[in-house]
């Protein structure tokens, strides 16, 4: 991983080098980082400076080019060891202290590895020119050495631990955005089967043996519905206790944390290729619920599928899931007594439409604005429909994995069923035209 210095551990290297300017006259002092902390150690590992006394000290290429990156740095070690406290600290000491020694450059300069449980972490460079150090000045500037290599292996854990602290939390978002996404897609079905069950139950006549069969159907559909609402209720309970968002971490180890979570949230269709598509092959299975969702709730429903529309591309289980999210909406907002009208043969440039108009509230433009967006229902929120903000968010993410589109116009584009009170929604699904 890159080595990188938090802006404490930069103040703490400039008061151990006022140490050696102040205390012990040093003429010229760095503090040298080790590039990376790797399973292995190379040639052409390098070091960088981070602090330097006087800032204003040229620094020349190869000024210690005595000391070969091989001499200096430790034997392999896992990055692991860094969060791994060493038992034998007696021992660690001694070593460290022996390889201090080991580079003593001259009686007037002093290059010290800084070691700490046996990780190379960079190097303590300081000099003067007036006088040679002594012995008890070599082991004052061995202790900053060692001091400012605990410090870096300090600074490092927090570093790591953060990250580890990072990526649990984007986990955490992914698995319940994870966990939301299949509750949507399974209260479509749902509804659809209750809605089925109440329709059977009425044709039936009483002496009819099903009925009970019908009742049945219904009775556990309810069961379900209840069971999905408490189980929102605990996980909305679990998300306000816990605080899910990201600590702040530098763009570099964002991008990393980033570039390795894993954003495949296993949506309907995920993984199956696109294929050719009649529009009205695919609206078929879901206008079957969609009447008899829209009678049992006292709406009309109205259906304008032109025959010979060309084909379209489509992932079919992504766009049945897209278009039964839209349609599911449609339903619920309108109130009864109301119409929702489902159209095809929308055209423009190589794109094929699908529209779904509704007579109900309509969305007001504040709205408009953040529709999509993972959760957030807007006006609809103070309702007592129920909702969880997901669908428009899983079909938009759905539409453009097909490179098509969708739009939304709110009043409805259908002049003949928006009204001043009821204004209406047009939701518009484009679908790229097989050429």
């Amino acid at each position: 991983m890159l080595m990188s210095a938090s802006s404490d551990f930069i103040v703490l290297c400039r008061e151990q080098i006022s140490l050696l300017t102040q205390g012990l006259g040093a003429s010229l002092s760095v503090v040298y980082l080790t590039q990376e902390l790797g399973e292995t150690v190379t040639a052409q590992a390098q070091l960088i400076p981070i602090v330097v006394y006087p800032e204003t000290a040229a620094l020349h290429q190869g000024e210690y080019k005595e000391l070969k990156i091989t001499q200096i740095l430790p034997s392999p070690t896992q990055q692991r060891k860094l969060l791994s406290p060493t038992l034998d600290s007696e021992n660690q000491d001694k070593t460290t202290t022996n390889s201090q020694k080991e580079y003593v450059v001259s009686a007037n300069q002093i290059v010290l590895p800084l070691v700490y449980e046996g990780v190379m972490v960079g190097l303590l460079v300081t000099g003067r020119e007036d006088r040679p150090w002594n012995e008890r000045e070599k082991s004052q500037i061995q202790y900053i050495a060692k001091t400012i290599a605990i410090a870096c292996i300090l600074d490092q854990r927090q570093v790591w631990l953060e990250q580890q602290l990072h990526q649990q939390q984007i986990l955490q978002e992914q698995q319940r955005d994870l966990l939301d996404n299949l509750l949507h897609q399974f209260r479509n079905p749902l509804t659809a089967i209750r809605t089925f069950g109440k329709l059977l139950f009425k044709r039936l006549r009483s002496t009819d043996p099903n009925q009970e069969v019908a009742s049945s159907i219904v009775r556990e559909s309810d069961r379900l519905k209840e069971l999905l609402i408490q189980f929102d209720q605990v996980i909305d309970i679990d998300s306000t206790k816990a605080d899910l968002a990201p600590i702040p971490l530098k763009e570099s180890v964002e991008a990393s944390v980033q570039s390795e979570a894993n954003t495949n949230l296993l949506l309907p269709g995920t993984g199956e290729e696109i294929t050719n598509c009649q529009i009205a092959d695919l609206l078929a299975p879901l206008l079957i619920s969609a009447q008899a969702i829209s009678q049992d709730r006292n709406l009309q429903l109205i259906t304008d599928i032109p025959e010979n529309l060309p084909l379209v591309k489509a992932n079919i289980k992504a766009i049945q899931e897209v278009l039964n999210n839209i349609i599911d909406n449609a339903l619920k907002y309108t109130p009864p007594g109301g119409k929702v009208i489902i159209e095809a043969g929308y055209s423009k440039e190589n794109l094929q439409g699908i529209a779904i108009s509704d007579t109900g509230p309509g969305i007001p433009a504040k709205d408009l604005e953040h529709l999509g967006e993972r959760r957030y229902r807007g006006v609809q929120a103070q309702t007592k429909i129920p909702g969880t903000g997901l669908g428009i968010a899983i079909a938009k993410q759905l539409i453009q994995q097909m490179h098509g589109e969708i739009e939304v116009f709110s009043p409805a584009l259908n002049t003949d069923i928006n009204s001043r009170n009821k204004p209406g929604t047009t939701f518009i699904i484009w679908l790229q035209i097989c050429t």
